[in-house]
């Protein structure tokens, strides 16, 4: 056998696959002017090394391993659950419709805070701070009748959504709403649809509208950031959003979250 040695060399790839979440990609060196030439004429040996290469994927913290459970095909998924809450797959299969839901609701609140406040501040609406407008009194019912009213409502649309988890398409069957099936056409547990709950028709291919699911979890999350914000300026400052925003332009430099919380705690 003989041997010739030369300058320079070439990785070239060949072929890839993955396994457990790693790629592996085959390469084989070729070194110019290096051969490793057999004993039979013409037939030539080039030497190949096998590579793993980890699969990049978005991690809540860069670099960190997401647990084994979490494996990338949820909605929002970023390996973040430092607890191992969700390595039971029913637990975790309730935990994601449970912040889909206050997702849901926190962004509703936001939108609806913000909103009545702005008309409040304003002037356009008199209109009560929102950490009051729970002791409104209406002169169309009691608080009583309507709280009834509200427990009766919502409890049956968690009823129906509980139904609905625990038996995908059920709620849907012909009969199970008063006729109005067709008006809501559950997608699947989490993703109601039809013309009522969905009229402008996003998403209808539930099952690959992974970029629908994944922006509404994200604005859901920052939602409830949101919110605990929201919770925490109030009890400091008592008062609204908005006049919070207002005071702080007015001194960008000097009214800032530290100031107002270093006055409070003085």
């Amino acid at each position: 056998m003989e041997i010739a040695v030369g300058r320079g060399f070439q990785v070239l790839t060949l072929s890839g696959s993955s396994f457990h979440g790693k790629s592996i990609r085959k390469t084989c060196v070729s070194l110019k002017g290096f051969n490793w030439t057999s004993a039979r004429k013409g037939h030539s040996l080039t030497p190949c090394t096998t590579l793993v290469q980890a699969h990049q994927r978005p991690t809540w913290l860069p670099g960190l391993d997401p647990p084994p459970h979490l494996d990338g095909t949820l909605a929002g998924d970023f390996g973040f659950d430092p607890l191992g809450l969700g390595e039971d797959p029913e637990s975790l299969r309730w935990y994601v419709q449970a912040e889909l839901v206050h997702a849901r609701f926190a962004m509703a609140g936001v939108a609806g805070i913000l909103l009545t406040d702005l008309l409040r501040v304003t002037g356009i609406r008199d209109l009560p701070v929102w950490y009051e407008a729970g002791a409104t009194k209406f002169n169309f019912a009691s608080t009583t009748t309507l709280l009834i009213i509200q427990l009766l409502l919502m409890g049956f649309v968690e009823t129906k959504r509980y139904m609905d988890f625990l038996d995908p398409g059920s709620q849907a069957k012909p009969g199970s709403f008063f006729g109005l099936e067709a008006a809501l056409e559950g997608l699947e547990p989490g993703y109601p649809g039809g013309p009522l709950l969905n009229p402008l028709g996003i998403g209808k291919d539930i099952k690959n509208a992974k970029d629908w699911k994944l922006k509404e979890i994200k604005n859901g999350r920052l939602a409830m950031v949101a919110m605990l914000g929201i919770f925490v300026q109030s009890s400091v400052t008592h008062v609204g959003p908005i006049d919070n925003l207002i005071e702080h332009l007015s001194n960008p430099w000097h009214k800032t979250i530290l100031q107002t919380i270093a006055g409070s705690s003085s």
